[in-house]
């Protein structure tokens, strides 16, 4: 993998907090309007900056980019964002902390390098991608890179772990970092080094370059846009230092952040409906016989009045492949794929959400396109199956079905076999924070 340092554009350390931000495409823009309410500093303001015009206003109309290039200038004029004076890379670490229920055993911290990754990596196939992609959604990225002329927000790749670069990130973390703090309102906490030292950085560059391939974890879309900017703009006149080594453009690189993969954690990707297809309650869990084992979930009580168990009773989170939790009717249902419904050798048929959607969604419920069918939604693990059961109980959706998470070795799998996976199939967490550092395509 070819890599490089760059001139990150960054906060000062006293103004992090109020600057940096959750990603751009986790909120609505009212959410934003609301997180950024009082803070002129918020990143929001150039990440979603239709929050600076009356609600309702199309996020994709052409006075929003302009008002993100006018507000990007504008943090810089005043000293909100200021430039690194020489090339580094940096080091950014994410905490769970102990007690969270993502941290299992205990607090858990996950290292990553930031990085301007190589445009042409991307457009060869060696930083691989496991999603499909919507054209304007790509768009829309592509038109915010332009106007800005800058990589805001990074993505979020997996490299296959490696020693040396362990011992790297271990020996640059025993300094004192330029930011930690704890981000509201997850609660998890983010801790930033930068890399001066040239022998550090020129180590990092090397081991990179003897990946063979890294894999996008979060961001495809922010990945296929940044790198459609680069092939856009790519210059043949590359200017030759001498006969065996060639300078590129900033342009020809994007911003990532890029975790080992053996310290990465992905969490379900759930899924609600809105009806049972004409079918009622009895007739659905009738027609799921054919394909799964149902029990219906009669273990925890969901709360108790005066020592007497409540009608309803807790989920069980599915514990392995190839089972499922459902919620129909105020009651929780274990599924569990029969023998000879799944092929373990496919990559993809191995998947849950891929049993789910052709035994459950499909079969059952008629949703043949979980992309464009309206009579579906999806909700992040990281909101817990208490969520699952709010929207179901609210009457809005009729069944809610919770899923066994991906692991880190299946994307690997399928990206290298150069498969796609069903659409919302991974949800990492916790989501890279915006603003503590920004790309320039200078």
């Amino acid at each position: 993998m070819k890599i490089k340092p760059f001139k990150g554009i960054r906060p000062p350390k006293e103004l992090v907090e109020q600057v940096s931000s959750r990603p751009y495409d986790v909120l609505s823009s009212e959410e934003a309007r609301a997180e950024a309410a009082g803070n002129e500093m918020s990143l929001y303001h150039i990440i979603k900056p239709e929050i600076n015009f009356p609600p309702y206003t199309d996020e994709h109309d052409p006075r929003v980019y302009q008002e993100a290039k006018q507000q990007f200038l504008r943090f810089k004029l005043k000293g909100w964002l200021v430039q690194d004076q020489e090339e580094r890379y940096y080091v950014y670490s994410q905490t769970i902390p102990a007690g969270h229920r993502l941290a299992v055993s205990g607090e858990r911290t996950q290292y990553g390098l930031v990085v301007g990754a190589w445009v042409d990596d991307y457009l060869e196939g060696r930083i691989k991608k496991h999603e499909l992609t919507r054209k304007d959604k790509e768009e829309d990225r592509m038109k915010h890179v332009r106007t800005l002329n800058a990589n805001m927000e990074p993505v979020f790749f997996a490299y296959p772990h490696r020693a040396d670069l362990d011992a790297i990130v271990a020996e640059v973390t025993k300094g004192t970092p330029e930011y930690d703090f704890i981000a509201a309102p997850e609660g998890f906490r983010h801790t930033f080094w930068v890399i001066e030292d040239p022998k550090t950085i020129a180590q990092i560059t090397a081991i990179f370059a003897e990946i063979p391939a890294m894999y996008i974890a979060d961001g495809h879309h922010r990945s296929a846009a940044a790198a459609g900017v680069g092939a856009e703009r790519k210059n043949k006149e590359y200017r030759v230092q001498n006969t065996d080594q060639i300078t590129l453009p900033e342009d020809q690189f994007f911003m990532a952040v890029c975790f080992p993969d053996n310290q990465l954690n992905i969490i379900d990707y759930n899924r609600v409906v809105k009806d049972l297809n004409g079918l009622t309650e009895e007739e659905f869990l009738k027609a799921l016989e054919e394909d799964f084992e149902v029990e219906e979930y009669t273990g925890i009580p969901a709360s108790r009045n005066n020592g007497t168990p409540a009608p309803r009773f807790e989920a069980v989170r599915p514990k392995a492949l190839h089972h499922f939790s459902l919620y129909l009717g105020g009651k929780w249902y274990s599924l569990t794929a029969k023998e000879g419904r799944y092929n373990d050798a496919d990559p993809i048929g191995v998947l849950d959400v891929t049993i789910s959607s052709n035994l459950i969604l499909d079969k059952i419920l008629g949703i043949k396109d979980l992309r464009t069918d309206k009579r579906i939604d999806f909700v992040g693990g990281i909101r817990g199956l208490g969520e699952l059961e709010k929207r179901v109980d609210s009457g809005e959706w009729k069944v809610a079905l919770a899923l066994y998470p991906v692991t880190m070795q299946q994307i690997i799998d399928i990206a290298d076999s150069g498969n796609i996976m069903p659409p919302k199939t991974t949800w990492f967490e916790p989501k890279l924070r915006s603003g503590l550092v920004i790309h320039e395509l200078n």
